[in-house]
């Protein structure tokens, strides 16, 4: 077989090919670092071919089709063959292999297809992860299944992940075995200097993207005479605008040549083949690394990127623009030093250039999982997996729930056998779902309007009026004031005929044809958390199966709609506005989920009316399609209501239910035995006023409610017992009066009458660890004379004072020289003696 670095121009990862080559042989694995342009995806396939390390087929694989393509395309072209003979490809829909292919390039979802359906990857000698840089979710999930595949199963397995600025130490270490981390070979690269130019100042608020775009094409190609022009914008559509403003504004021999992913292949052919003039390729970020075009010496970047973010709106994820990276600056800004010097212009100022972020992250931190989590649970469960960055467990998490809810998790978390069939389909599995259980053109449809962008900007939310612009565009167009993009209308047709020969089942598992469905049926097959029931009130707002909120401007076609599907929301966690969904009747809805509607009872407290409110509710979810009393809900039902209004608006402590905590709380603090009684530990384990709370309806009879008795039978008679023993409730004068001890103070307390104390030479104490009695003396006439908590020192030292200040005012009242030998008395000496 020919060298391949012999084939065509050396490039600069010819030099690395040899290192390569002997690291794979030595240890079946190893990580190749080379920078954008180093020849990486059309050298190193055919240097393994040429060096025979494996037997089996080279598999590369290629995060998008259209680089699927044109690598297979430039390794057949360097061994003069057709594709489908020694190189061929193999991406969703489409693949051109042969009998004799050795190497097949091949996009990430089918080789996570391959795995799953033969981990032992028969026939399979060498796995190539070309940009690895990139971190899609497939890449991950990919590399993750083929070192469980490797470690398992395929000692021999050849794996080698290439990527052009990631940091190589991490995979290399991903990629351990026992003889160590995976090793590293690093390519430079080949390239011309390019001169890189700002704007002199930051656009301003109202510029137009694609106006500001194509005057700097203009100047680009007024100050540069020699060279094609490379123009990075985040989609078709800008693209498509930016191709409409430079119309009748190029100069003579100027080619336009759109280059974007769901473009056919032919025009994509075009895009990348050589022009007989000045060729301006209008491109996505699908031109930065994996695809070669010739003679560009100018760069125009606009700054942005779409990538796919999850978007709580649909359920899925979805393409949102952002700011570039700086990583993916250098790697556009370096395509126009591929063949000879150049110029990168970027549509941003150099101040603002500090603020881009360095990297994307990973897809895997900012997707959607659902599919993930299919595919773990088709695998068997992600136990042992090795993932370069771990999905998030509350995200993977949310997904699995998703997925239980569609029947393709079983109770336990295995997959099911709808679940299989799922996982088989090129579709999210909310769409998936919806195109198994409904089935025929008209789901498959849905399931392509679903996962394409909006065919009619700026209409009104209804899912209605989108179908029937795809089903007539014209006829449309002439009865509603919309218009219609017509590329979307054409990639939803013809991804829904390849849905629908996808979703049809095999002749052998054919089951009788489903009954028919309507479109609002298919829609919530798809979104069944995403059902919205009408809150009352004249604003168009609703209650979602899932249990979130969603609201619509006044005046839409669906605004005055009791129960709809919302297909697409904005986002808001707390009340998202729908931006697309569809009517549903009530017998719709119960003939889909009939087996699903349940009657529960419910017995709350309801807040806004301040009582225990007892209901029968026939429920879907979160909505409550019928809602009737329940009269007969028993007693215990209606306390824990009763309790949770006790919750909210605190318990209500009475004098005496709070002179009783107080003693507890002495006692709990002197070392006793007894429970805490704060406000947070009581309501924290009610159970023991549940019996006390069955008469209660209304928050005025929980504010009337006094927790004294329950607290005493919560206590039980010991503990009562060795309450009354260590913090008696009254204390008994020495003429055997009871006065209560008041222990809400900052020490337990009681008032009473000098005179009824004389005699006492002790002074009175309670608490484990007898705490004096805060004593208040009071005058004959009950006025305060003097507080103490040493009785003895009292009359030792204070009272001779007292009794020469109060004996002239209440001389019928006894005034011993020694009230330690004193009777004690209340009473007043007869008038006259």
């Amino acid at each position: 077989m020919t060298d391949p670095a012999a084939i065509s121009d050396a490039l600069p990862i010819d030099a690395a090919l040899p290192a390569l080559i002997s690291a794979l042989r030595e240890r079946r694995m190893a990580v190749l670092q080379a920078p954008p342009g180093a020849g990486k995806t059309t050298r190193v396939p055919l240097a393994l071919l040429e060096a025979g390390l494996c037997q089996g087929r080279i598999v590369m694989l290629e995060p998008r089709r259209l680089a699927a393509r044109a690598a297979a395309g430039r390794l057949a072209e360097a061994l003069g063959e057709v594709v489908g003979s020694t190189v061929g490809y193999r991406i969703r829909g489409e693949a051109k292999v042969g009998r004799d292919t050795r190497i097949e390039v091949v996009t990430e979802g089918i080789l996570t297809r391959m795995i799953q359906s033969d981990p032992g990857l028969g026939g399979i000698g060498a796995l190539i992860f070309d940009e690895f840089h990139e971190r899609s979710l497939n890449a991950d999930l990919g590399l993750a299944l083929a070192l469980e595949v490797r470690g398992a199963l395929r000692e021999d397995l050849v794996l080698l992940a290439m990527s052009a600025t990631l940091e190589a130490a991490p995979v290399a270490g991903l990629m351990a075995d026992a003889a160590g981390d995976a090793p590293v070979i690093r390519s430079e690269g080949r390239a011309w200097p390019v001169d890189t130019r700002w704007l002199p100042r930051p656009l301003g608020p109202k510029a137009r993207l694609e106006a500001e775009v194509a005057a700097l094409v203009c100047q680009a190609l007024e100050e540069n005479p020699q060279g094609g022009v490379l123009v990075f914008l985040p989609g078709e559509a800008e693209i498509r605008r930016v191709e409409a403003a430079l119309k009748g504004r190029l100069p003579a021999g100027c080619e336009l040549r759109p280059l974007f992913g769901a473009m056919d292949f032919a025009a994509q052919r075009a895009a990348l083949a050589p022009a007989k003039g000045r060729k301006i390729v209008l491109a996505t970020s699908i031109a930065e690394t994996s695809l070669t075009i010739p003679d560009v010496r100018v760069v125009v970047d606009a700054g942005r990127a779409r990538r796919a973010r999850f978007d709580a709106g649909s359920g899925m994820s979805r393409l949102v623009t952002e700011r570039v990276t700086r990583a993916e600056a250098e790697q556009r800004r370096g395509r126009a030093g591929r063949v000879a010097p150049g110029v990168c212009y970027r549509l941003w100022t150099r101040g603002e250039d500090g603020a881009l972020a360095a990297f994307a992250p990973a897809e895997i931190e900012v997707a959607d999982l659902t599919g993930l989590a299919l595919e773990l649970a088709l695998w068997g469960g992600d136990g042992g997996l090795a993932f370069l960055t771990p999905p998030h467990p509350g995200v993977l998490a949310e997904a699995r729930a998703l997925l239980a809810a569609l029947g393709a998790l079983d109770a336990s978390g295995r997959i099911t056998d709808h679940g299989r069939a799922l996982a088989a389909l090129p579709l999210h599995p909310r769409l998936g779902h919806m195109l198994l259980r409904a089935g025929g053109a008209q789901a498959a449809t849905l399931a392509a309007l679903l996962a394409e962008r909006d065919p009619l900007r700026g209409a009104p939310a209804d899912l209605a009026l989108r179908m029937a612009a795809i089903a007539d565009p014209s006829r449309f167009e002439a009865d509603h004031p919309y218009a219609v993009n017509r590329g979307v209308v054409d990639r939803i047709r013809q991804e829904a005929r390849r849905l629908e020969r996808a979703g049809r089942p095999a002749p052998a598992q054919a089951a009788p044809p489903p009954a028919p469905l309507s479109l609002a049926q298919m829609a919530a097959l798809a979104y069944p958390d995403r059902i919205g029931l009408r809150r009352s009130g004249e604003a168009p707002r609703w209650v979602l199966s899932g249990g979130k909120g969603a609201a619509m401007a006044a005046g839409q076609p669906l605004s005055q709609a009791r129960l709809i599907v919302a297909t697409d929301l904005d986002g808001d966690p707390r009340e998202a506005q729908v931006r697309d969904a569809i009517a549903i009747s009530e017998p719709e809805l119960r003939a889909l989920f009939g087996a699903d509607i349940r009657w529960r009872e419910v017995c709350d407290w309801s807040r806004r009316e301040g009582r225990v409110v007892a209901r029968r509710q026939e429920c879907l979810g979160a909505l409550v399609l019928d809602d009737r009393p329940w009269p007969e809900a028993p007693a215990e039902a209606r306390a824990q209501a009763a309790l949770q209004g006790l919750r909210l608006i605190g318990l209500p402590w009475t004098p005496a239910a709070r002179r009783l905590a107080a003693r507890i709380r002495l006692c709990r603090d002197g070392g006793a035995a007894l429970p805490d009684v704060s406000d947070g530990a009581l309501l924290e384990q009610a159970d023991w006023l549940l019996p006390h709370l069955v008469a209660i309806r209304t928050e005025a009879d929980l504010r009337g409610f006094d927790l004294t008795e329950p607290l005493r039978q919560a206590l039980g008679w010991d503990k009562l017992h060795l309450l009354d023993q260590l913090t008696p409730a009254q204390f008994e004068t020495p003429l055997g009066r009871r006065v209560p001890i008041d222990y809400d103070g900052e020490a337990p307390g009681i008032a009473l009458k000098l005179q009824e104390l004389f005699g006492v030479t002790q002074h009175p104490c309670v608490g484990p660890n007898r705490l004096p009695l805060r004593i208040t003396l009071l005058s004959p006439a009950g006025a305060p004379v003097q507080v103490t908590q040493d009785l003895p020192g009292f009359w030792t030292n204070s009272y001779a004072e007292v009794r020469r200040d109060l004996r002239g005012r209440y001389p019928r009242h006894p005034w011993p020289e020694d009230p330690r030998l004193a009777e004690p008395t209340t009473r007043a000496k007869p008038r006259g003696t």
